[in-house]
């Protein structure tokens, strides 16, 4: 294959090369460059986040032949062995497709032989949390008491479902969810490597999609550098991934604001007529009246939004239509049907009535809910 995905060109090859994550990076490069190491580690988080890549690195550092400040030199014989996939002392094996108990004991067996081109052994078990309860157990004695030349390293996403017993024997690193701000920089590095041409609002937008996660990030930005043609705009990501336009966005919320049901109804059809998923209509809906609640509430919010001035000054417009109270209320309506679609028969009937509803809803009737909240709870404490 010609084409390498974003992802796969741009995985990290050293320490440095690590979007976030800096809090174990620092304990991991002290524990190399002090000869510290572990038997056993386990990386958890949300995926995309770099456990395999660390661990990866992890693996080439402990057993590079020139370290610089705990970083793999990537040139040495060993190094460059670990990269290709063709050194036998580095085994990574998927937990999701080798959780039975006898691959664990064939396992056992190979732990007891020395590495044969590196100092220590490496074992990266993925997706851990696939081990049967029976695995688990025949895991147990090698993971407390291994050999000094072996290291294990557990990743997994779903940490709960390990055992206690797992746990207590391993060294464990929480990987978080990366900011907007490192997912953009990231962003623009590799476009600009790639000579990809964009705009900074389509990366701020492609980091919004990302959901903290390089991989998913990279992924969407993939798609829509092959749909823009390497010229990725704002308006280009929205269209590669399907998300309802902005002017249809304003119309409808304009509509709520304005208590034109009539309107509603209609902006709905038309994007039903269109083929546009209502579920993900509604999601979208829900991040445009935020956007719009949040110039209505933060100083600063250019600096928050990252949008093109005149998505801007819409949603400024949208802000002086209504008041706090009434946005949130449109806020937690609208977020609620998430859970209500996946039970509903026709999604875009729960939608026209919910946003009708939000039409007659009177923000003067919550006041007077809490007032008389308010007088039953003074009447309850005398």
């Amino acid at each position: 294959m010609s084409y390498v995905a974003l992802y796969r060109k741009y995985r990290s090859q050293t320490f440095d090369e690590i979007v976030g994550q800096k809090h174990i990076l620092k304990s991991l490069i002290n524990q190399i460059n002090n000869n510290q190491i572990g038997h056993a580690y386990l990386f958890t988080g949300t995926r995309g986040t770099g456990k395999t890549s660390i661990a990866k690195i992890f693996a080439k550092a402990i057993n590079c032949l020139n370290p610089k400040n705990g970083n793999p030199c990537n040139k040495c014989e060993v190094c460059q062995s670990i990269n290709s996939n063709s050194n036998v002392d580095i085994l990574e094996i998927d937990a999701a497709s080798n959780n039975r108990v006898d691959e664990i004991r064939e396992l056992r067996e190979k732990v007891k032989y020395p590495p044969v081109v590196c100092k220590y052994k490496v074992y990266i078990i993925d997706e851990v949390h696939m081990l049967t309860d029976s695995a688990f157990n025949a895991l147990l004695k090698t993971l407390e008491e291994p050999p000094e030349y072996v290291v294990f390293i557990l990743a997994t996403t779903e940490v709960q479902k390990l055992p206690a017993t797992i746990l207590s024997r391993c060294l464990r690193f929480d990987f978080k969810l990366l900011s907007e701000e490192e997912l953009e920089n990231h962003l623009e590095h590799i476009f600009k490597d790639s000579n990809i041409k964009y705009e900074k609002e389509a990366l701020s937008l492609l980091a919004k999609l990302g959901n903290g996660s390089v991989r998913d990030t990279l992924s969407i930005a993939d798609m829509c550098v092959a749909y823009s043609n390497k010229n990725v705009t704002f308006e280009s990501v929205v269209e590669a991934v399907g998300m309802t336009d902005r002017k249809t966005l304003k119309e409808i919320t304009r509509n709520i604001l304005n208590k034109d049901e009539g309107g509603i109804i209609n902006t709905i059809d038309c994007v039903s007529k269109l083929g546009k998923n209502i579920t993900q209509f509604a999601k979208d809906l829900v991040g445009f009246v935020r956007d719009v609640t949040v110039v209505k509430t933060c100083k600063n919010y250019k600096n928050i939004l990252k949008l093109p001035e005149d998505q801007i000054k819409d949603l400024e417009e949208l802000a002086s239509l209504a008041d706090n109270q009434k946005l949130i209320e449109i806020l937690k309506k609208i977020s609620a049907l998430d859970n209500e679609f996946r039970y509903s028969s026709s999604p875009r009937s729960l939608l026209e009535i919910t946003l009708l509803a939000l039409c007659s809803f009177e923000i003067t009737e919550i006041n007077d809910l809490n007032m008389r909240i308010k007088i039953i709870e003074n009447k309850l404490k005398n």
